[in-house]
């Protein structure tokens, strides 16, 4: 993509930044296992080293791939006899999160490919395919999972959630399990089940009806409209959005992002996580929210850095180059401002969408890696990883109901 010098020396800084950003956070105190953040979070989280390991290899940084290495060890060894992955790389007794395993399995067959390893740590990858089997309610392969349960631990998302469902259509994806990724593409894209009374023989899905995206989460006779964010850039990333779909999706997104800027609810030019925003009039409006999870902050509508970097690599898969590259710069510029410690590039945690002022920890990981996956998306103009999952040939995605 053309930018100016202006533009792609900010771009060129900022990904020098990040660098040292991931590299400062390549060992922490925990059995030298990578920080989730510079300063606070030093804890080898689950979810944020998988989801930063697109950003650790999109640099070829062999530091970088060895940390990924060792943080994929460790979870495997602190497997549990089931297969479930704990939320702690080295705390086989933080367990709980609906998407730890999903993500270990991704994050794993991302290293698998790079570092031309196939069969690398395959018995816990099988045990893991196995445990994930079991978390669908009906036996087909759509997941269900509790409310907090995923990256949103302020967030309530019941049943049969977007985000955890697109990360495990991309993992059946790239494991070569086909047929049930199909199915499972083939239930995402059923409409909602709405109404008082359900037919025993409907099974949810989550698209709602006369609108380009996915629902929150959908489960028997309860479901959610919000928007998501992740999971809705992860539809487009994977190919379960078709391309039209996909193109109208993002392009409501945007519409959305400018009307909500006209009202003063949006400060930047990057989409909140969620939205509309949940308020205390609103039935999914919960009181701890009041403290922990306002209007325009953390999971109720935040702007969160890795979240947009999904949003730049979806523009790009969705062939909207020209607005990848205008996201790409207004994430550039949303990845300075610094909350803790004065740094000239914070890579914060989260940002009020309201104000555009950071509010959570600096150095993230997640966050300094998915900017550098957004950059090498734009610069590359294809999606590392995804792509590869995207042109999967449609007479191998043939579903087969059991």
């Amino acid at each position: 993509m053309l930018m100016d010098e202006k533009s792609r020396t900010s771009i060129d800084r900022a990904k020098e930044a990040a660098l040292r950003v991931l590299l400062h956070n390549a060992r922490g105190p925990f059995q030298g296992l990578p920080r989730t953040a510079g300063w606070g979070y030093p804890e080898p989280y689950t979810r944020d080293l998988m989801i930063s390991a697109l950003g650790m290899l999109a640099t070829g940084n062999q530091e970088l791939a060895d940390a990924l290495r060792r943080t994929l060890v460790a979870l495997a060894a602190n497997q549990t006899p089931r297969g479930h992955i704990p939320s702690l790389a080295h705390d086989p007794a933080d367990r709980g999160a609906s998407d730890s395993t999903p993500l270990f399995l991704f994050g794993l067959a991302l290293y698998r490919k790079s570092a031309n390893q196939p069969e690398f740590l395959d018995e816990a990858a099988q045990k893991a395919l196995k445990w994930m089997q079991y978390q669908s309610p009906d036996d087909t392969v759509m997941v269900s999972q509790l409310p907090t349960s995923d990256w949103r631990d302020e967030q309530w998302v019941l049943g049969y959630g977007l985000y955890v469902n697109t990360l495990v259509y991309a993992y059946l994806v790239l494991y070569g399990e086909h047929q049930s990724a199909g199915l499972l593409r083939d239930l995402v894209n059923r409409l909602e089940i709405r109404g008082e009374v359900k037919n025993p023989h409907e099974h949810e899905g989550l698209v709602v009806p006369s609108k380009p995206y996915y629902a929150l989460y959908s489960y028997k006779l309860f479901h959610s409209d919000r928007f998501d964010l992740l999971g809705n850039s992860l539809a487009i990333l994977t190919g379960i959005a078709e391309p039209c779909r996909a193109r109208n999706l993002v392009a409501w997104i945007e519409a959305e992002c400018d009307a909500m800027r006209g009202r003063g609810e949006l400060a930047v030019d990057l989409p909140p996580c969620l939205f509309p925003f949940i308020l205390p009039e609103h039935a999914d409006w919960h009181p701890r929210y009041q403290r922990y999870n306002r209007p325009g902050d953390y999971h109720n509508g935040g702007v969160w850095p890795f979240v947009s970097g999904f949003y730049v690599a979806a523009c790009v898969a969705a062939g909207q180059m020209e607005l990848a590259g205008r996201k790409l710069l207004a994430l550039t510029e949303l990845v300075k401002p610094w909350h803790e410690n004065e740094a000239e590039w914070g890579f914060n945690e989260w940002i009020k969408a309201q104000t555009g002022q950071p509010s959570g920890r600096d150095w993230q990981t997640w966050s300094a890696a998915m900017y550098l996956y957004a950059v090498a998306c734009v610069e590359r103009e294809c999606t590392l990883f995804f792509d590869e999952i995207r042109d999967v040939p449609s007479g191998l995605l043939v579903p087969q109901m059991k």
